[in-house]
């Protein structure tokens, strides 16, 4: 029996999120009903939270996973009690952007499929997620026997790091500098090197380089104590790096991202998702021929082989659980909130879990 009402974690305004009881979406033809179990905090969750980017009400967490509670009518590959992920963001397939494979920048894809109620937000700081059509066809994923939902928590973030360093169309002999070493940064990194280029990673944090080691990244500079740029370049005969990827907010490492690539090279921008103003050299992109591009959300074209590293990968040892510092019930998902704001040496992937 599904309650009436659950528990939320509203956004009201700018910085005020609060815990309240609020109606259980109802679902309509071809939509399904989640029970959440968990969903992670991403970045761009807090962005939203602390800027007023978006009006309020909302009821923000995509990173979502749980249990088919109900089913809409024709709703037919799925049955209740199924384990579940969801991407929040399918893409229409048919647009210019899709035929352009700028999955992200699809006016469909722009429109969130998944409410927990006021405007859709993700929905998954609740204790139900209404999954709507167009996403429950393309965009829900069952999760296989013996695989964790802490694991499934990852496949939307995992998938959104596939498409960043595919699009670097990286070779074994390169150089790869990841700067920052939160949990997107190891993902990033350790996808990276999966190319069989050599992988250097960047953080201020000893804790985060410990973390990181535990995927295979070997190769760290603290840069509280060395200079990236000079790590970097005796790591390369001199040259710099072939591709970099800032993986931390904020635009003050720009100039670092740029000036350790190598002339020739690449550097991708994943984590300044705020609109603002950046100091960069034009003779660096210009003379030197160094590309600076960026990699946004998700993307249906990487789907499957996200799947199969967060779900086969769990088994031969791929183990994100690993990247997970905190856990809380959704009770307390206004503190959640706050340390995931404020991010210390040794925090890294916060969830919110068993919200029912």
């Amino acid at each position: 029996m599904i309650a009436a009402n659950m528990q939320a974690a509203v956004y009201r305004g700018v910085d005020d999120v609060r815990i309240e009881t609020v109606p259980v979406p109802a679902i309509g033809p071809g939509e399904v009903l989640i029970q959440v179990h968990g969903c992670g905090i991403c970045g761009t969750d807090l962005k939203k939270i602390h800027t007023g980017s978006h009006s309020a009400p909302r009821i923000f967490g995509h990173e979502t996973v749980g249990t088919i509670a109900a089913l809409g009518a024709g709703v037919e590959d799925f049955a209740v009690g199924d384990r579940v992920a969801v991407f929040h963001h399918i893409p229409c397939g048919d647009c210019y952007y899709c035929r352009k494979k700028t999955f992200a920048q699809c006016p469909v894809y722009k429109r969130v499929g998944c409410s927990a109620g006021f405007e859709p937000s993700g929905g998954g700081f609740a204790g139900y997620v209404r999954v709507m059509d167009w996403i429950v066809k393309r965009g829900l994923v069952k999760i296989p026997g013996g695989v964790p939902f802490d694991q499934a928590i990852f496949v939307e973030p995992l998938n959104t790091c596939l498409k960043g360093v595919r699009s670097l169309n990286l070779a074994a002999d390169e150089t790869v500098l990841v700067i920052g070493q939160g949990p997107i940064g190891i993902m990033l990194a350790s996808l990276a090197s999966r190319s069989g280029a050599k992988v250097l990673t960047s953080d201020l944090y000893p804790e985060r380089h410990q973390v990181a080691a535990t995927f295979g990244l070997h190769s760290p500079i603290d840069a509280s104590r060395e200079d990236v740029i000079e790590v970097v370049r005796a790591a390369s005969d001199g040259r710099g790096a072939d591709a970099v990827i800032l993986a931390a907010a904020g635009n003050a490492l720009i100039r670092t991202a740029m000036d350790a690539a190598r002339p020739g090279g690449r550097v991708m921008l994943f984590a300044q998702t705020q609109h603002g103003e950046a100091i960069i050299d034009p003779a660096a992109v210009c003379v030197d021929e160094k590309t600076l591009m960026g990699s946004y959300s998700a993307s249906v074209e990487v789907q499957d082989e996200a799947l199969s590293l967060v779900f086969d990968g769990y088994r031969r040892g791929f183990d994100l659980t690993r990247l997970i510092s905190h856990r809380f019930p959704l009770s307390e998902a206004v503190a959640a909130l706050d340390i995931a704001s404020h991010p210390q040496p040794a925090s890294m992937k916060i969830i919110i879990e068993k919200a029912c």
